[in-house]
């Protein structure tokens, strides 16, 4: 792919990613990204087997895990009554079957590693202050259009560009994401704030009506990450914005006063409002392909978003490299390869949030049935499609659905 030059508007987890794995193929690539600078919004952030699986094929294996916090349980707390539902162990069966840890991390530190790996690339050139609102395909060449007026012609385009893809809204002219009508609010922590009885090193998820609330170390247990979860069907889609602890609290109070404590902790906090889209077919449309949230944006119930832009890059560049030459057959084989696994998360993790996390009444009675049964084992044979090494006779790299 010498002769190749690809345009990847968008700088995030999955478009580095995408530029990372294409200049290992041996491709010229130029990222875009909208913002005066790179970086990232948010905080921690869980990573699966398959995203060490896609770490180790990019060659960051080592860098990722030299910063990540390997977690040894999955636990399910009832926010009601404070009581454990379940604990799922993390370490001894889990990793030897997937062959990889469960860990989290901190986005802006997993971007950074992203970003530096990029920049010491010699086929990448970084670009900033780089809105795209548009493309122009002819004669073999995608042309990005640039809010300044300033034209970019590559031989191919990926939009990565996010949720609201200017990609995606002229390929499909879809509209506004789908709300979710939950409202996320995120805080970290430094860990002596958290409650001492609290400090687990599990991924901790408590569940409650209509509500759940998660908690998990960060950057060597020096903070405590906060992601809690309402569902209140809010009037007005904003993303990161400052909210007051009364208006956080004003969700949570009708569970636990151990679970309560956690929120009180909480400083500086900010709010999403949760959205995805629903699944679709097209994700290509010539020489131009969408990537990570532009192709298929999910809710965080499954915590699989980035993991999930992660693969996307590698896939699309082993498609590439076994389309040698043909562009537009790789980006179909790509979508084709990727399309029911990212719409199975997409459906599963709305079931998730619905019916599992948020489950009230009689329904919250048979998930803490039916997980107190679960073993380590029956859980990582339920997951074992989402965490396994890839294995393909077609695509390197490939994951089933």
């Amino acid at each position: 792919m010498a002769d190749t030059r690809f345009l990847i508007v968008g700088g995030g987890i999955g478009g580095l990613a995408a530029a990372l794995a294409l200049a290992y193929r041996g491709a010229r690539v130029t990222v875009l990204e909208r913002a005066p600078a790179y970086q990232e919004i948010g905080a921690g952030i869980q990573l699966g087997p398959n995203a060490f699986h896609a770490f180790d094929r990019l060659k960051l294996g080592d860098a990722i895990r030299s910063i990540a916090v390997f977690i040894d349980q999955l636990r399910l707390m009832d926010a009601v009554t404070a009581e454990e539902i379940t604990h799922i162990d993390l370490t001894s069966y889990f990793r030897t079957r997937f062959g990889n840890p469960y860990a989290v991390v901190h986005r802006a530190e997993l971007h950074t590693i992203l970003l530096r790996a990029c920049q010491r690339h010699e086929a990448i050139t970084l670009r900033t202050d780089c809105d795209v609102i548009g493309y122009e395909q002819a004669d073999g060449s995608v042309t990005a259009l640039v809010n300044s007026g300033e034209r970019i012609t590559g031989s191919a385009l990926v939009g990565a560009d996010g949720l609201r893809s200017k990609i995606r809204q002229q390929m499909l002219g879809d509209g506004e994401p789908r709300v979710a009508g939950h409202t996320t609010y995120r805080s970290v922590i430094p860990t002596e704030q958290m409650p001492e009885d609290l400090r687990w090193n599990a991924a901790t998820l408590w569940a409650g009506a209509k509500c759940h609330l998660v908690h998990y170390p960060l950057s060597g247990w020096k903070v405590f990450n906060l992601a809690i979860t309402c569902h209140n069907n809010p009037a007005e889609v904003f993303a990161a914005k400052p909210v007051s602890h009364e208006e956080v609290l004003a969700s949570f109070r009708d569970i636990h006063p151990r679970a309560q404590a956690i929120i009180h902790h909480g400083k500086d906090w900010k709010a999403w409002v949760t959205c995805d889209r629903d699944p679709v077919e097209q994700w290509v449309d010539g020489r131009v392909c969408l990537l990570g949230d532009a192709a298929h944006p999910t809710l965080q119930y499954f915590a699989q978003g980035a993991c999930l832009a992660l693969e996307d890059g590698v896939f699309l560049a082993d498609a590439l490299g076994l389309h040698a030459g043909d562009i537009e057959g790789a980006f179909e084989l790509y979508r084709t390869t990727r399309l029911l696994r990212a719409t199975r998360v997409q459906l599963g993790s709305r079931l998730l949030g619905d019916h599992v996390y948020h489950a009230d009444g009689a329904e919250a009675m048979l998930r803490n049935h039916l997980m107190r049964q679960m073993s380590v084992e029956s859980f990582c044979e339920k997951l074992s499609w989402l965490y396994e090494a890839p294995v393909s006779r077609e695509l390197p790299g490939y994951y089933s659905a």
